[in-house]
């Protein structure tokens, strides 16, 4: 592929990288990430993992990184789940009994943010909570329909149509919540990237500015999305589900398009490719 002319990022410090398909699929480290990951660190820069899966725990993924060969604390994670957290926090459902539809992870990290759970389709529910659930049965698709056709709340984690996999993909939060927008004609609520929220929070935490701030993936509608309507850059890499044409059909476009990792890394050291 003819290298691709991207504007430079020499000047950013906090790098908000996605993970499946940016810089790793499945159990494969792609290359480039852990030379990029030890030039930002090097340049006394920041990066932060942000990720709209939510079928896993924070805990799992420091597990998973520590088997790819990275190193990593609780702090260098921000997940849907966490923007969840915040959003139900900020419209009053601390106390309300919320039905979470999603991976027994899932249910356990709501629980310890200290929200009222429950997998129990009861007259009691009050929202109907979704996140990607590698765990999907009949019943819980039943359950779903019940609640929202009697009228509960509808908030979904995250709105990815797929999940990158070793052989393909396979379907994610947002195309289980169309299945049942199908069947009720309800709508959901989206939490997660393309929301600016979780840029938003990465940039407050750590205190850099949008100017020093680059959010790197490889989901044009969730990912870029994210970051342009945070109102900083954002980097696209061809390595995972998007590809030029997604770039042409969406409105929201990157500041910058890579092959993979290794070329953001060899544009951050300031490396020519051939």
């Amino acid at each position: 592929m003819e290298k691709l002319k991207n504007p430079s990022i020499t000047n950013k410090r906090l790098f908000l990288l996605d993970m499946d398909g940016t810089i790793y699929l499945d159990e494969t480290l792609f290359d480039g990430t852990t030379d990029f990951l030890a030039q930002v660190r090097k340049i006394g820069g920041k990066y932060l993992f942000l990720t709209n899966n939510s079928s896993r725990s924070v805990e799992a993924y420091v597990e998973k990184m520590a088997r790819l060969g990275i190193t990593a604390v609780r702090d260098d994670f921000l997940t849907s789940v966490d923007a969840l957290v915040v959003w139900l926090d900020a419209h009053g459902y601390r106390d309300r009994l919320l039905y979470a539809f999603g991976t027994a992870s899932f249910r356990s990290q709501l629980s310890q943010a200290g929200f009222r759970i429950t997998d129990v389709c009861s007259e009691k529910v009050d929202a109907l909570v979704c996140g990607f659930d590698t765990e999907l049965t009949f019943q819980k698709l039943e359950d779903a329909c019940i609640l929202l056709n009697r009228g509960v709340d509808f908030i979904a984690a995250n709105p990815d149509w797929v999940c990158p996999t070793w052989y393909g993909y396979v379907p994610d939060c947002g195309s289980v919540c169309q299945m049942l927008t199908r069947a009720t004609g309800r709508q959901p609520v989206f939490i997660g990237k393309p929301q600016p929220e979780m840029a938003l929070l990465a940039m407050e935490k750590y205190g850099f500015s949008k100017e020093e701030t680059l959010l790197v993936g490889d989901r044009v509608y969730t990912d870029i999305a994210c970051g342009r309507r945070a109102g900083i850059d954002a980097a696209l890499v061809l390595s995972g589900e998007s590809t030029l044409k997604d770039v042409e059909e969406n409105p929201e476009k990157p500041t910058h398009i890579y092959e993979n990792i290794r070329a953001l890394y060899q544009d951050l050291i300031g490396e020519k490719q051939p």
